[in-house]
């Protein structure tokens, strides 16, 4: 079967391409602003992809073109599938059932952390030789990709977004995913482009509360109020809570102040134990990410002690907190951090484990929820432990970040071209500083230019 994928190169829809690939079908596919790590990706995998969205990308005519949730109608592929009659469907209903059926599925899901979770999830069960199949929005460098269909009987880990499905299905994603174990990791405003408010979330996590078998588990993270509401609505699987609770079944202990060393304390019917993680990852949030994991991966039979132990060969997904290069003792470290707590919850990890040095936040505000500024006014807060922070300013962004400048607890500055950001970044970085990119996009491939031109200054 030939299948056509519409927004190819967005993560999730790449890795779809990547399952479907792995089922043995003839994959192609379209989008605007082709670049890595997604992109390689699919070269590497056979996939044909094509630059922008036109009627001739149908030719020859696909068996079923696969739409992503970006792709709407006036879009001249999206509406010559239409008047050409070709089947279609969105991709987590394809995912639905075409992989899903007969496994285990395991889904991720939370405003933050989905994809470090979500790896931790898959690499602990990979560890225990279960040999899970998976769906990641990002690339789990544990692996190397970031989907694979895995052992037919082996648990299958998704990474369950609450964005919407597609133009013809409004309803979030992970509603098509029917998992018996749901991970919820936290919850918060975002995506204000598709909900109105927190409540109109959560009411989509109900849905996905709604779909767990009562044989099922319900992983949720303590001190969250919004989750808290979501199963006040009704729950009719075992909620089994983690975090720093002392009542949690699950819970931490940090014994750094980065977090790169904490026990986790197991108190469950079955077992009383406890467990020393000693990893590379920093920050107090990717901790909560690896108890969820453990917490997760126990559902599967993996022993918690032997899966803390497998924590310490734990790699980060791409771009999230990712050393992409170093020059004169000056780092480079990417991270998709784009939502204001999300800024601040990697910024607090790397101060905590940067012992010498300064910490440079660049911070790219361009999704869709930054575009419309709903969240701005906690923007300039979010950079307050870093040194100094570099604001850039995308295209198509209609409201004015002069103001977030101007109220930084740390000292700022804004740039609107690419090239003068690279040669201020340049100019103030000093050995032993981080520079630490925050964007959910390519960023006009910032990362080689900035370290090109710091080999030129410093190399």
């Amino acid at each position: 079967m030939h299948l056509h994928i519409l927004g190819i190169c967005g993560t999730f829809m790449g890795s779809l391409a990547l399952l479907a690939r792995e089922l043995g079908h003839r994959v192609s596919g379209s989008d605007a602003g082709v670049y890595p790590p997604m992109s390689t990706q699919l070269e590497e995998a056979g996939i044909a992809l094509m630059e922008g969205y036109s009627p001739t990308n149908l030719e020859p005519r696909p068996d079923l073109v696969v739409i992503g949730n970006a792709l709407s109608r006036g879009n001249p592929e999206v509406e010559a599938v239409l008047d050409a009659g070709l089947p279609y469907v969105s991709g987590p209903q394809w995912l639905a059932e075409h992989v899903l059926p007969g496994r285990r599925v395991i889904a991720v899901a939370g405003t933050h952390g989905k994809t470090t979770t979500a790896s931790l999830t898959a690499w602990l069960l990979e560890s225990a030789g279960l040999a899970p199949g998976f769906l990641i929005g990002g690339v789990p460098r544990n692996f190397g990709v970031s989907a694979r269909l895995g052992a037919a009987d082996a648990p299958f880990v998704v990474e369950a977004d609450e964005y919407d499905t597609a133009f013809f299905d409004k309803r979030s994603k992970f509603v098509h995913y029917r998992p018996e174990i749901a991970v919820l990791g936290n919850l918060e405003f975002d995506h204000a482009d598709i909900f109105d408010d927190l409540a109109a979330i959560e009411r989509q996590f109900h849905h996905l509360v709604r779909t767990v078998p009562g044989r099922g588990r319900l992983l949720v993270a303590d001190d969250e109020e919004a989750l808290d509401r979501v199963l006040a609505m009704g729950a009719w699987t075992p909620v089994v809570r983690f975090g720093e609770a002392a009542t949690s079944p699950w819970r931490l202990e940090l014994e750094r102040d980065d977090a790169s060393r904490f026990r986790v304390i197991h108190q469950a019917q079955d077992v009383d134990e406890d467990a020393v993680v000693d990893w590379p990852l920093t920050g107090s949030y990717n901790a909560r990410n690896a108890l969820a994991a453990l917490a997760a991966a126990h559902t599967c039979g993996v022993d918690p002690a032997r899966g803390a132990a497998a924590l310490a060969r734990f790699e980060s997904p791409r771009r999230r907190q990712e050393l992409r290069g170093e020059v004169a003792n000056i780092q480079v470290i990417d991270d998709f951090a784009h939502h204001p707590t999300a800024i601040a919850a990697t910024l607090e990890g790397l101060r905590a484990a940067t012992a010498r040095g300064r910490l440079l936040a660049v911070v790219e505000p361009r999704s869709n929820t930054m575009r419309l500024g709903t969240l701005r006014d906690r923007l300039a807060a979010s950079v307050v432990a870093a040194d100094i922070a570099f604001w850039y300013r995308p295209e198509g962004l209609d409201w004015p970040l002069e103001p977030v400048v101007a109220a930084s607890p740390v000292p700022a500055r804004l740039e609107q071209d690419l090239d003068a950001l690279v040669a201020a970044l340049v100019a103030e970085a000093r050995p032993y500083d981080r520079i630490v990119v925050m964007s959910n996009g390519g960023f006009g491939g910032i990362h080689e230019k900035l370290l090109a031109a710091l080999e030129l200054a410093h190399g």
